[in-house]
């Protein structure tokens, strides 16, 4: 009974500390959701003020292209001596087809030329009108020939805000000008409301509101109110396009940009308003995240109860269970451990040298993968070898010593069994055979060896030398060397122990030899940062690896080029570019392992899969066992595997 409530409240403390750290990792994904919604509604925010902003200062730039035309003409009738009745006429014209073909807010085009006052609107200035007094004609001459934008000023009559273009002619004393009613910036204005969720105006940097969603707030001087100044010294001194700022009492979010030189475009945006939809949905996630971690919780007291209930008829069959258990995981790892235990990764290396030697002999593709395949499995028949010998620190006798030769036989049996290519089972019969016949277990010479059984044969002979044993440490490499140079034409063949010999003269670092602790570099690119976090939670307990994680195509490109990368999950679908073309620019420049991480579980892109031999694909949303599987076995194959 005891053994049962211990079972009971180990199984209750584990259902707690699975609930506590699902919500965690669910709190810290709703925060990183939440922070990354705002940073895209801070964005859709600016994009939206920067479209009014850019619609504002392209009607001001309509006027100051008019102006433009007309002063360029103006001026060279000027020097061309046309009298002000032509120049009137001129003008006159200009103004009817400027307002009947650009916008009626354009009033007219006037300006004191040869010493006389014309406006081509046809306005009559009173007697005493002198436009030398005017502030268009002192601010053109101030200019100096450039164009320039008058102060904002309230029309007495309407009440509408108008602004001036002015520009002071060739001859240094005539001055054109062109007045705009500021109602279009008005209407753009009054659609700076972000869905109603906020509102907009324009502001020079006087403090003027030029046009506002609040149409009884044109006119007013902002700087001259407590209550606006602090928002308008944040707007002139911030150099971002949003900050955040109290408005009467309330957090709002303010997007601003500067146009036309000194005018401001601003909309200001209530947090409650803008984050709203944002925090219920956050909220509602939230809430069914409790309700189903409720239900599992509850399910799992449930099924805690139903166990209590059923241990006592079913005890006797969970401890032969369990045992039956013990017996096939022993069985297991018996299987997959090395029997040999001072050769750890002997037949991954034999299968690298030996894909080397195959590469640096021109063999296809094909035949570089057999030879590789030969490599892993040449020692499969050691199954049949008792581990005292194979362990044994000292000499053999004579009968322990065929026990070690019948493992070539048995493996030559094993692997024509379980692979259609009898090059497989060569490799692991014959590669204890010498060239010059002295070997086992047939005793055939050089050409009559299998290929593939030669080229083993060296790299064995290699590993055998530079990997640590019972009774020795790895051998230097000179001496390697030597023994290999001595070997040619007696154990080896001559050709592919000059191979095994250069590969060696270029590792002048010695970096062949067996190494231990190595670190496998795995770069995830997907730009959904809760599939990256989804990938190192799953492979956090796997050793020996490091994890790199890019959001773009562009990025993991550059990524490769400088980091030795062993394996890529790589996402279908990327912000900048499609999965497939991307796996196929790495493989232009890059001999490493991918997996495609896919949602799309369409014939057509398994098809693709198998046309670009890619290595694997894991569909989303990823299973951890299979996830760690598949990162598992490419891990474990050759970094030279075909």
């Amino acid at each position: 009974m005891r053994l049962k409530n211990t079972v009971t409240k180990h199984f209750i403390a584990t259902v707690l500390i699975i609930f506590i750290l699902q919500a965690l990792m669910l709190v810290y994904v709703f925060g990183f959701f939440y922070k990354n919604s705002v940073d895209d509604i801070k964005a859709l925010g600016i994009s939206n003020m920067k479209s009014q902003a850019s619609m504002v200062e392209n009607y001001l730039n309509k006027g100051h292209n008019v102006l433009w035309f007309a002063a360029e003409s103006v001026d060279y009738m000027l020097r061309n001596g046309e009298n002000n009745e032509k120049i009137l006429d001129y003008l006159m014209g200009a103004s009817e087809q400027m307002q009947s073909q650009f916008d009626l807010n354009f009033t007219g085009i006037y300006g004191y030329l040869n010493g006389e006052y014309i406006d081509g609107a046809g306005w009559v200035p009173p007697d005493d009108y002198d436009p030398k007094s005017r502030s268009w004609y002192i601010e053109a001459v101030e200019g100096q020939g450039r164009m320039v934008l008058s102060e904002p000023y309230i029309d007495a009559q309407t009440g509408s805000v108008v602004v001036s273009y002015s520009q002071m002619l060739s001859d240094g004393e005539s001055v054109i000008s062109l007045d705009i009613v500021l109602n279009e910036v008005q209407v753009i204005t009054e659609e700076m409301t972000m869905k109603d969720m906020g509102y907009g105006f324009v502001v020079n940097g006087e403090g003027l509101v030029i046009a506002h969603t609040e149409i009884s707030d044109i006119g007013k001087n902002y700087l001259d109110s407590d209550e606006w100044s602090e928002l308008l010294n944040r707007i002139y001194s911030e150099s971002s396009d949003e900050f955040e700022i109290k408005v009467n009492g309330e957090a709002c979010t303010v997007f601003t940009d500067k146009v036309v030189g000194a005018w401001y475009v601003v909309v200001v945006a209530n947090n409650d308003l803008l984050y709203r939809q944002l925090r219920m949905k956050v909220m509602a996630g939230v809430l069914v995240s409790v309700a189903v971690f409720i239900v599992i919780f509850a399910f799992c007291f449930i099924s805690v109860s139903k166990i209590r209930k059923a241990e006592e008829g079913e005890q006797e069959s969970v401890e032969r269970l369990r045992e039956m258990n013990y017996s096939i995981i022993r069985s297991l790892a018996s299987t997959i451990d090395a029997k040999d235990r001072y050769t750890s990764g002997h037949s991954q290396r034999v299968a690298d040298y030996a894909l080397m030697i195959a590469k640096r002999m021109g063999k296809s593709e094909e035949e570089q993968k057999i030879i590789y395949y030969a490599g892993l499995l040449h020692d499969v028949g050691k199954i049949r070898v008792p581990e005292e010998i194979i362990n044994k620190p000292g000499k053999l006798t004579d009968g322990e010593f065929d026990s070690i030769r019948i493992h070539t036989v048995s493996g030559y049996h094993i692997l024509n069994g379980i692979h259609d290519d009898e090059r497989i089972g060569y490799g692991a019969k014959y590669h204890h055979e010498r060239y010059d016949g002295a070997g086992y277990p047939n005793g055939i010479s050089a050409e009559n060896i299998p290929e593939v059984a030669r080229i083993i044969a060296v790299a064995d002979a290699y590993d055998a030398m530079t990997s640590d044993r019972s009774y020795r440490k790895a051998i230097p490499q000179d001496v390697v060397r030597s023994e290999l140079v001595r070997g040619k034409g007696t154990q080896f063949d001559p050709e592919i122990a000059d191979v095994m010999l250069q590969i060696i003269d270029e590792d002048r670092d010695y970096g062949l030899r067996q190494k231990e602790d190595q670190v496998s570099n795995i770069l995830v690119v997907d730009d959904d940062k809760l599939v990256v976090q989804a990938v190192r939670h799953i492979l956090k307990d796997m050793p020996g690896i490091r994890i790199f994680d890019a959001g773009s195509g562009q990025s993991a490109l550059t990524l490769i080029d400088d980091i030795d990368i062993s394996l890529i999950l790589l996402d279908l679908k990327l912000p900048d570019t499609d999965g497939f073309e991307l796996y196929q620019k790495i493989k232009e420049k890059h001999d490493v392992s991918v997996i495609l991480l896919t949602g799309d579980k369409s014939i057509e892109t398994i098809n693709r899969l198998r046309e670009l031999k890619i290595d694997d694909y894991v569909t989303k949303p990823l299973n951890e066992a299979i996830t760690r599987e598949a990162v598992h076995g490419i891990l474990h194959r050759s970094e030279a595997e075909i």
